[in-house]
């Protein structure tokens, strides 16, 4: 866990941030039927690159998988929750399309998600994206000095719940800074008033994952891909934050 100290830090964290957000901004400009997920991870790596940055996930090898990552964006359609691999699939009307984007500018790395539709998308599916995010604007809205690690989770949790949504348990937000998952961990559901104490420096990536059906999800063969048990379609936002002097802080806002 790394608890920000200086002004040169977050600055360098602000910047990360931006890279991210430009990227992602960039991969929904190119977002149509038929494009590839690889066209779209290349031109996410072209980005970073250009903005003098690195792709935190390109190579990234945690420990839950068997292989690195072999792409610079995690690309994950309808029923892919999070970790989906950028192949040759090429995107379909109707389509949920999941863009979740890593960048370390100056050995700081900044982590950020938006799940956006392609083309024309049913009632149903606009539901659930606005839900998730109104998940993730719950959890930053705890996200403050003096608050517990898991008035986020239950934030987030209980917008999931009204809306009669499943939350993947095992997966969520993490801290990060010097690297790209750190702790501590930031879930999406339980009880408030638990876990850390909140204080500033301290630099959170709240990520929200709501699926149409239950909680229950499946690894893919590709050792990555984290999909619903149901085939239920899934939503995910995320942003990285920082608590400041000055209050609380979205470094990957666009």
């Amino acid at each position: 866990m790394v608890i920000l100290k200086s002004p040169d830090e977050i600055a360098i964290m602000r910047r990360a941030g931006r890279v991210v957000a430009r990227t992602l901004a960039a991969a929904r400009g190119a977002i149509r039927p038929g494009v590839t997920l690889r066209d779209l991870d290349r031109l996410g790596e072209q980005r970073i690159r250009a903005e003098g940055a690195l792709p935190s996930f390109l190579g990234y090898h945690p420990h839950f998988a068997s292989t690195p990552f072999p792409g610079t964006l995690c690309l994950s359609v309808n029923d892919v929750i999070v970790h989906g691999i950028p192949d040759g699939y090429r995107l379909r009307e109707g389509d949920l399309l999941s863009i979740d984007c890593g960048a370390i500018v100056e050995g700081y790395h900044a982590d950020a998600a938006v799940t956006v539709g392609v083309g024309e998308i049913d009632q149903a599916a606009r539901h659930l994206l606005e839900v998730t995010e109104r998940g993730l604007r719950a959890g930053i809205e705890q996200a403050r000095s003096g608050n517990r690690l898991s008035d986020i989770s239950y934030a987030v949790g209980s917008v999931a719940h009204q809306a009669g949504f499943g939350v993947v348990p095992d997966f969520g937000g993490h801290g990060v800074g010097r690297s790209l998952h750190e702790d501590p961990q930031v879930l999406n559901d339980g009880k408030p008033g638990r876990g850390l104490r909140l204080r500033e420096g301290l630099v959170l990536a709240i990520e929200p994952m709501f699926n149409e059906g239950g909680g229950d999800y499946e690894l893919r063969p590709d050792g990555w891909s984290l999909a619903t048990a149901d085939g239920s379609r899934s939503a995910h936002f995320e942003h990285t934050i920082a608590l400041t002097a000055g209050g609380t802080e979205v470094l990957t806002a666009e």
